[in-house]
């Protein structure tokens, strides 16, 4: 690629300069987008020069840090500002975050489109110039008791929107070219604009996740643009027959809204690190007040894994409290004059005053109270709080805190894990949160792997699966002495009962090795049509095999969504001369979106039921011969020091 990155380029500028654009030019799109980016570059203050050729330079001038318009991009060309150049440079460059507008800061994790103002395009007329944005109308009294409906902007931008997301999915990630995410960019700026953030912010979502499977990026997911891209669909669709509070969930926040808190008690539970694939840093430390709730400090910043273990000794950005993050997760703190999130996130505005307060251990209260839920509750709630198309401000939390007992490691084909049994008889799967050397994650996973029938009270994040699976975010001592952030303390193989002690293979657990849920058969030929588009779908021929083996298992419904999005994909009618007529990419779109809903419920469905307690009433769980041979005195919820 190149040698300085590019400066970000506000997504309604790409869409305007491709836009602008001869049909001539938006064919060779592509090809200048990959050609570009093999040029050489330098940085000169807030301007990023490319060389496209010995005498031709491009500019980007960004004084911000943003190419926020799009006369900011200047080419040196004979056929400049109508060239290919300007188009490519933009289309290569990441998008920018949101500028944020008075009412406050994005709401998702994915960026937003900035607040200039653009049009949603028709297929008949081509790009107009941007309105500005006129606000909703009022309701009068005689409207004020029946429910709130979308406007008829708002359903034109969401018609717009499942427009340029039927056209994605017709073509596919491979098909998907600049043009094409243009035009995505275009109807997710006009829908923000119609106060419609949630669906502009999964546009967004669509175009990143296309950018980088078009480039060859390894951290790149399949299964990650099928969720955007249902999303996507999904938000659109609903816009125009939501309303009242459903309407509200489906246009979702341009900010996230702080709540006045009041005065909180807080209680440290652990920290974590956090490092992301955009290559921001930091830690998330995690609190509980007297009541149980979960609330998060972090402090995530631009810096990757060196500035996640460096932050995590940094004083906590809340009122004037002196404790790092390390020493707030065991720790306490007393807040007045709080502000909280949804997300249980805690605002550290001017009025916020926190002063040092003792902490509570893991077995007394109020924390000892987490560990007394009942898994097969946690889980439900979890899942609630992780759901793929769930209220993105719906509040909860993913974490789990289960009293466990060590069985060993077990081998996967993504790579090892450790085996535990679960209060309950659930044999549950706990995995690294991150596979960075620089974290201690994989290596106190692998010493507790050598310490079968070890008892720990642990915390984990749930991972949506077919079986009872966590990722270990911290655990009790292996003594009984304190806690450990399994993320950023390393244990030692002095901490374990046996220091000498190797790598221990769990036994097979019953039903290990059983046959998968057939359901996968309709999620992959969700999750093919994304790379390859309809046109893959609809040269499978006859799915009769699948089918009948679905419908034996008793999801007759997935059986059906199976045979109509087969039948849809591969549909294309002929007029009275023969000719093919245009694909019904709507038609299509319905049944994809369909199928991909419905195997994201039926798997959160198996997936909480996994967590069920498998015992019938008054037995006991069968103990594993490895599990009695190294049993240490008999099952307790609170961890002791191991006996001889």
């Amino acid at each position: 690629m190149t040698a300085v990155q590019l400066p970000p380029v506000a997504p309604e500028v790409t869409a305007t300069l491709v836009e602008d654009l001869s049909p001539r030019l938006r064919k060779r799109l592509d090809a200048a987008v990959t050609k570009l980016g093999a040029r050489p570059t330098r940085r000169d203050g807030g301007t990023v020069t490319i060389a496209v050729d010995d005498e031709t330079e491009l500019r980007l001038h960004a004084p911000d840090g943003v190419v926020a318009t799009a006369d900011a991009i200047t080419c040196g060309c004979l056929l400049a500002p109508a060239c290919v150049h300007r188009a490519a440079a933009a289309c290569a460059a990441p998008m920018a975050d949101p500028v944020p507008e008075t009412a406050g800061r994005p709401t998702r994790a994915t960026p937003e489109p900035a607040s200039a103002t653009a049009p949603a395009p028709t297929a008949d007329s081509a790009p107009a110039t941007d309105p500005t944005p006129t606000p909703e109308p009022t309701p009068t009294s005689e409207s004020a008791s029946s429910p709130e409906v979308a406007s008829p902007a708002q359903r034109a931008a969401a018609d717009a929107l499942w427009s340029a997301g039927a056209a994605v999915l017709e073509a596919g990630a491979d098909g998907a070219g600049a043009v094409t995410q243009a035009a995505l960019l275009r109807a997710a700026h006009t829908a923000r604009l119609r106060q419609l953030p949630r669906a502009a912010g999964a546009a967004l979502a669509v175009v990143t996740l296309l950018r980088a499977a078009r480039a060859g990026d390894p951290s790149y997911r399949t299964a990650e643009l099928v969720t955007a891209l249902a999303e996507l669909l999904g938000t659109a669709n609903r816009v125009g027959t939501a309303s009242g509070a459903e309407l509200a969930a489906v246009r979702g926040r341009a900010r996230r809204p702080y709540s006045p808190g009041g005065a909180l008690r807080l209680y440290g539970l652990f920290t974590e690190p956090v490092v992301t694939d955009s290559g921001h840093g930091g830690v998330r430390t995690w609190v509980a007040g007297s009541d149980g709730r979960l609330c998060t400090v972090g402090d995530v910043a631009p810096g990757g894994v060196g500035r996640a273990l460096g932050v995590a000794d940094r004083a906590v950005r809340l009122g004037d409290s002196a404790l790092t993050h390390r020493e707030l997760g065991r720790a306490g703190l007393a807040v007045s004059g709080a502000t909280v999130s949804p997300d249980g996130r805690l605002g550290a505005g001017q009025g916020v005053k926190a002063v040092t307060a003792r902490g509570a251990a893991w077995t007394e209260a109020p924390l000892a109270a987490l560990w007394e839920t009942p898994p097969s509750e946690q889980a439900a709630r979890a899942l609630r709080s992780t759901s793929r198309y769930g209220d993105p401000d719906g509040g909860g939390s993913d974490l789990l805190f289960l009293n466990v007992e060590l069985l060993g490691a077990v081998r996967e084909s993504g790579g090892t894990c450790l085996l535990a049994l679960c209060e309950g008889g659930i044999p549950v799967r706990l995995t690294v949160a991150d596979d960075d050397p620089a974290l201690a994650h994989r290596d106190n996973l692998m010493l507790l792997a050598t310490a079968p029938g070890t008892r720990l009270r642990i915390i984990g994040r749930l991972v949506p699966a077919p079986h009872p699976r966590l990722t270990l975010l911290a655990c009790s001592h292996p003594t009984g002495e304190g806690t450990i952030d399994l993320g950023l303390d390393r244990l030692r193989r002095a901490d374990l009962p046996d220091p000498a002690a190797p790598v221990h293979l769990a036994p097979p657990q019953p039903g290990e090795s059983g046959a998968h849920s057939p359901l996968f058969l309709l999620e992959r030929r969700v999750e093919q049509t994304v790379p390859a588009g309809r046109a893959a779908l609809g040269m499978l021929g006859d799915v009769t095999a699948e089918t009948r083996r679905i419908s034996r298992a008793g999801l007759h419904t997935a059986a059906g969504l199976l045979t109509a999005l087969c039948a849809s994909a591969a549909q294309r009618d002929r007029d009275p001369f023969g000719r093919l007529l245009p694909a019904d990419t709507d038609g299509f779109a319905m049944y994809w979106l369909t199928a991909a809903r419905y195997t994201a419920i039926v798997a959160e469905s198996l997936c909480a039921a996994s967590w069920e307690d498998p015992r019938p009433a008054g037995i006991s769980p069968p103990i594993p011969r490895a599990v009695r041979t190294a049993r240490r005195g008999s099952w307790c919820p609170v961890p002791g020091p191991p006996g001889r």
